[in-house]
């Protein structure tokens, strides 16, 4: 198994006042060619809003954006005619495929803290598309939660992607084994809570962990955590 260290005090940082960005990739106002992303997934941003602000109307073209919402209340508004709110626990994807607009404010009285991920397109200039689903975390208590796949169904969103993210939510001493095909996948492990150790190596608070090369490996919690797994293609 191959592993790679993204810790949070080596990412990028945007800091305007009303937001808050953290980037673990080359994005923005952060440049650095030599973390341009993991395998397929291309954009990891920890992002905090402030009330009354937010994103203005923008475009985006062949990308599949999720967003995690782990605080706060925030409206969704695009070109596809949906508008809506989504606060913590929700999660939701835009298809950008062929184009759409959109725009995104906090409109809670508490600061929005989301998760900002972009992952390359199976397929180029498919059918715009918009989804949400919310995923209580009481529901996910010590068990992994798929929350985004490539497949169709009635529990998770779906992306145009051969990808899945799964969060968990586990107590403290719980173990879980993720499995995988070593062929061509890799996997991101973000913690959002608590510290967890995964092949002898802990990962605390907001640090993440990529791994390869392997088919299966097991999430130890030293306290209560939560964390997002994210499997995406190493190449097309």
């Amino acid at each position: 198994m191959h592993t790679q260290r993204f810790p949070a005090a080596e990412r990028g940082l945007k800091d305007i006042g009303w937001l808050q960005s953290n980037f673990t990739f080359s994005f923005s106002s952060y440049p650095n060619p030599v973390r341009a992303g993991f395998g397929l997934l291309r954009v990891f941003n920890d992002d905090y809003v402030q009330p009354g602000n937010g994103f203005g109307i923008h475009p985006h073209q062949n990308m599949e954006i999720i967003s995690v919402m782990l605080a706060g209340k925030m409206n969704h508004l695009d070109s596809l005619g949906y508008k809506e709110v989504v606060e913590a626990d929700w999660v939701q994807i835009m298809s950008a495929g062929a184009g759409l607009r959109h725009e995104e404010h906090n409109v809670g009285d508490d600061e929005v803290n989301f998760l900002q991920i972009w992952i390359e397109p199976k397929l180029q200039n498919i059918n715009p598309r918009y989804q949400r689903r919310s995923f209580p975390r009481a529901k996910r208590r010590n068990q992994l939660t798929t929350i985004v796949s490539n497949e169709e169904g009635q529990g998770h969103c779906w992306i145009n992607q051969n990808a899945r993210l799964s969060l968990g939510y586990f107590e403290a001493g719980s173990t879980v084994t993720y499995a995988l095909n070593p062929t061509n996948k890799c996997v991101f492990v973000f913690v959002i809570e608590g510290e967890v150790r995964i092949g002898g190596e802990t990962v605390p608070r907001r640090d993440a962990l990529g791994l390869w090369g392997t088919a299966e490996f097991t999430v130890e919690c030293a306290q209560e955590s939560q964390f997002l797994l994210i499997e995406v293609p190493i190449n097309h």
